[in-house]
């Protein structure tokens, strides 16, 4: 999922955390200084050698999980569905076939309580205001959603608010809520941060998104200021994503964890707006959007009143259930009270909206491909001459597509002490379009897990190279980012930008046509065609990786200026 999960999902708590560090160099600096930088040391220019060792990790192994989880049987593996009963009972029971034992409360399923609210906005909004009424279309122009557990949030007149980014960042001394009152108003803001979206690079990290980009921390930041809504312009550009992803990830039912206060402490409404209905809201307001645009990337930008008012309505179904994370551990033979987690997200986006006749969204490569990955790495340990000292735990993990839910779930409430947790290796959209030379960090300069990867990618004649496009903010997108939030040095690492039989155009042009065509599409289906050596070598090598770490008495560290070193430290590791 390194563009999914379009929603906000960090918990207050994580702000503090992230934004310790901001001072030091983060992986995101450390992406943006060496993105030029392609290769980190020599490898041999023999394009068709690919190490094949017999350690139980193959393409077809590979395959045969992916046809299976990605079949039309599953649903689309939906949360709360019977596509969730059939692939959690299918990755227990394989695990279960290879000789790996349940998890720490005896079962290879950990209860994750969620609410589930069926969000339904009216068809139409409305905004009214300087003899202007402007009438704005559901899923053409906007889409609405609520994590208040009521029947019916019903917004009427708010006045809107123009807040630049939506960003209060006192390191950068940035403000966009400076002198502005939005209580009981809804807030309108720009996608990203002002460096990440904005033309100069010397305002926060530049390229690199921070933390302040992230939708979670725009509608977080909202509430603290009292407002009742915020609404994201999208921008295909900065964002990476073409509207029809924030469609089909913000539409119908919506996960989220279970609080005491069913969601009150949160805006009433969160929402996104096309650029097109931006501007022609700036032009009812009597303003310019390519003005507000470029004022907004300006230090020293005051926010504005519209002038507007909007009312819409979203009536909701709500349903409290339990999801479930699948484990499954294989003991450690020395040192059976440290673990290493291998982590995938199970779910994906079930069945929605038909697009070309076909509803159900299979989510081949998000991620079938990861929790294929996962059971052929524990068919790897099982299969291995010599066992690990350390305990491998294998956590496939609900709700990641609506906001990395079960690992985050699994960080608060772990099976497994945090303090003897020694990494998690996480793995999402493996590939499928043949072997590749490069291995791509994203979060590359955090920890020392960078180097167990280099080590291992020398073995496969591979080098390694940070994640090459940072302004998409992935680093906070998968399941590695609640492992590193609680401190656990986290690895997420596979073969994105160089074929190793096609070059670096080649696979520029086979992950575009991806997320450009198929991801979070129906169309990310199984396909026999696919040529899996590629994601066989990641799983081999995020194998090799466990292995080394599981040999081992020492605990790999956060890097100086990491944020999440501190928390690591306080726990005596």
């Amino acid at each position: 999922m390194r563009l999914s999960s379009l929603r906000g999902w960090l918990v207050p708590a994580a702000a503090g955390l992230l934004l310790a560090g901001c001072q030091g160099k983060t992986s995101s600096d450390s992406e943006t200084a060496s993105q030029t930088v392609i290769r980190d040391e020599t490898v041999s220019t023999d394009t068709a050698s690919v190490p094949t060792p017999k350690d139980g990790i193959t393409a077809a192994l590979l395959a045969r999980h992916i046809k299976v989880l990605a079949s039309d049987e599953f649903q689309g593996r939906r949360p709360f569905t019977v596509g969730e009963e059939k692939t959690t009972a299918y990755l227990a029971s394989e695990f279960k076939k290879l000789g790996l034992k349940p998890g720490a409360n005896g079962s290879y399923f950990q209860a994750v309580p969620l609410v589930e609210i069926v969000g339904t906005p009216d068809s139409v909004a409305t905004v009214t205001g300087n003899g202007k009424s402007l009438t704005l279309k559901y899923r053409d122009d906007f889409m609405f959603l609520t994590e208040h557990e009521q029947p019916t949030v019903a917004i009427r007149n708010s006045p809107l608010v123009f807040a630049g980014y939506g960003v209060t960042a006192p390191e950068y001394g940035w403000d966009d809520y400076a002198g502005l009152d939005v209580k009981g108003k809804t807030v309108v803001v720009l996608i990203n941060d002002p460096g990440n979206a904005g033309n100069d690079s010397t305002m926060f990290k530049g390229k690199a998104m921070t933390y302040y980009g992230r939708w979670g921390y725009k509608y977080e930041e909202a509430a603290r200021h009292g407002a009742t809504g915020l609404l994201i312009i999208h921008d295909t550009k900065p964002a990476a994503y073409p509207w029809t992803v924030v469609q089909s990830s913000n539409g119908g039912a919506k996960l989220r964890p279970q609080t005491a206060d069913k969601g009150a402490s949160k805006v009433s409404l969160e929402g996104w707006i096309t650029l097109d209905a931006a501007k022609r809201l700036f032009m009812a307001a009597g303003q310019n959007y390519d003005e507000a645009y470029a004022a907004a990337n300006k230090k020293g930008f005051k926010g504005t009143a519209l002038g507007l008012n909007l009312t819409t309505t979203i009536h909701n179904k709500i349903t409290r259930k339990t999801s479930k994370n699948v484990v499954a551990v294989v003991p450690g033979t020395t040192r059976p009270n440290e673990y290493i987690i291998y982590s995938a997200h199970w779910d994906h986006l079930g069945i929605g909206k038909a697009i070309n006749g076909d509803s159900i969204h299979n989510g081949a490569l998000d991620n079938a491909s990861g929790c294929a990955a996962l059971l052929a790495i524990a068919n790897g340990f099982m299969q291995a001459k010599e066992k690990p000292g350390r305990s491998i735990v294998f956590l496939a993990v609900t709700g990641e597509e609506q906001g990395l839910l079960g690992s985050a779930y699994y960080a608060a409430h772990p099976l497994f002490p945090v303090a003897n947790t020694v990494a998690d290796i996480n793995m999402d959209e493996l590939l499928a379009f043949g072997p590749m030379r490069d291995v791509t960090i994203t979060g590359y300069g955090q920890s020392e897990l960078d180097d167990y990867a280099r080590a291992a990618a020398r073995e496969q004649n591979r080098y390694v190279i940070p994640y090459q496009h940072p302004e998409t903010g992935s680093f906070y997108r998968s399941d590695h980012f609640s492992f590193a939030k609680v401190g656990i040095p986290a690895l997420y690492a596979s073969g994105q930008f160089e074929s190793r039989l096609h070059g670096k155009a080649f696979a520029e042009q086979q992950r575009k046509d991806f997320e450009e065509k198929n991801y979070h599409q129906p169309s990310d289906e199984y396909d026999p065609s696919w040529d899996l050596r590629g994601a066989e070598q990641d799983a081999r090598l995020l194998f090799r990786v466990g292995q080394k770490l599981a040999a081992e008495t020492t605990f790999p560290k956060w890097k100086e200026g990491s944020e999440f070193k501190a928390t690591r430290e306080r726990s005596g590791r």
